[in-house]
């Protein structure tokens, strides 16, 4: 009898056993293991500014937490291990002078770069804790966009004529897109408005007077967005008086090329000084006027221009032929022969008589 009221004894020793043993792992989840929080998960950044990497634990033990960070990569760099805010070892020379740790495992970035952008490990362990906390945090660093504005080869267009391109431009900006407004209101792909796959040119295929408005652009990233000024887009209309215009224009440019490009100075041949015709004159006779005589010349074989000669009859004064008129001739002038006056220049006038001292030689 003693014997079977040990036994169901033993199995209730063994139940408790049991019941105690499954109660303290229940317990060990909750007291022997960091729980961790993340406030956000998701961190944007700017270059040049800070970024708090936010973390919170609780844990019944009173000793100072093991912190360490990690960057992830194809290979995970640390970035800094601490025992508290303490922090252990050297940092790497990228993150010296730039990192804090606070009491709760937060870590704070100073002047960001475009390189600390990625995702961060973070764990946290305590002594008297079997399992540690972990978790992690994506932060992203951007640089902050500058003014855009508008490149247009032309702000005015013909209606009807080709493609009018538009380019948004800025100076600064990582991950950035972009949109389009006409008039204040968004722009999307059409049949003749044409987008490129980012989004940042924006073309006009055959312009319509309807598309004479203010154009605009604006670019946004992580960090923030900008908006360009807005630009004019002007469209004329094409009539017929225009193409006649501008038909007629061309074909007046063509025919002054044509001109200017046929037309040669013309060489007009250069005359050689007069020589004075009077060599002699006789004291009671008039003078010649040989101011409006053309001496006809002749061209010599070699080119040289000369002057033929001129045999001129002197006249009588006609003073002399009126006061002699009802007299008789003297013999003397009957006499004499008429004179001529020559002029040298003329080498086949070397026979023909001259007149010296009013005589005939």
């Amino acid at each position: 009898m003693k014997e079977e009221k040990e036994a169901p004894s033993n199995d209730k020793i063994i139940s408790q056993m049991i019941f105690l043993m499954f109660l303290g792992f229940f317990k060990s989840g909750e007291v022997l293991a960091v729980n961790m929080t993340i406030p956000n998960t998701l961190i944007r950044g700017k270059v040049g500014h800070e970024a708090l990497l936010s973390v919170q634990y609780s844990s019944l033990s009173l000793d100072l937490p093991v912190i360490k960070w990690q960057l992830r990569r194809e290979k995970s760099i640390t970035v800094v291990q601490s025992i508290g805010t303490e922090i252990i070892g050297t940092p790497r020379p990228e993150y010296r002078d730039r990192i804090m740790v606070f009491e709760n495992g937060t870590l704070l970035l100073h002047n960001l770069r475009l390189s600390d952008d990625g995702t961060y490990d973070v764990e946290i362990s305590i002594t008297d804790d079997i399992f540690p906390g972990e978790s992690s945090i994506t932060l992203t660093v951007d640089e902050p966009i500058s003014r855009p504005y508008i490149h247009m080869e032309a702000s005015s267009v013909l209606e009807l004529s080709e493609n009018v391109i538009l380019n948004c431009s800025h100076e600064n900006g990582t991950r950035t897109t972009y949109r389009w407004f006409k008039g204040g209101k968004p722009l999307t792909n059409e049949t003749r408005y044409i987008l490129s796959p980012d989004q940042k040119i924006f073309t006009i295929k055959r312009v319509l007077m309807k598309d004479d408005d203010i154009y605009s652009c604006t670019v946004e990233n992580p960090v923030g967005n900008a908006t360009s000024l807005p630009i004019r887009l002007t469209v004329y209309r094409r009539s017929s008086l225009y193409i006649i215009l501008s038909t007629g224009g061309i074909f007046l440019l063509i025919t002054l090329v044509t001109v200017c490009a046929c037309w040669t100075p013309s060489k007009k041949p250069r005359h050689t000084p007069r020589k004075p015709l009077s060599r002699f004159q006789h004291p009671h006779r008039s003078l010649i006027n040989h101011t409006g005589d053309a001496l006809p010349k002749l061209t010599q074989p070699n080119g040289i221009n000369a002057v033929t000669s001129l045999y001129i009859l002197q006249q009588k004064d006609p003073s002399l032929d009126d006061s002699s008129s009802n007299s008789i001739e003297s013999p003397s002038e009957h006499d004499n022969p008429p004179c001529y006056t020559s002029f040298p220049g003329n080498t086949q006038a070397t026979g023909s008589p001259t007149c010296s001292s009013h005589k005939c030689t």
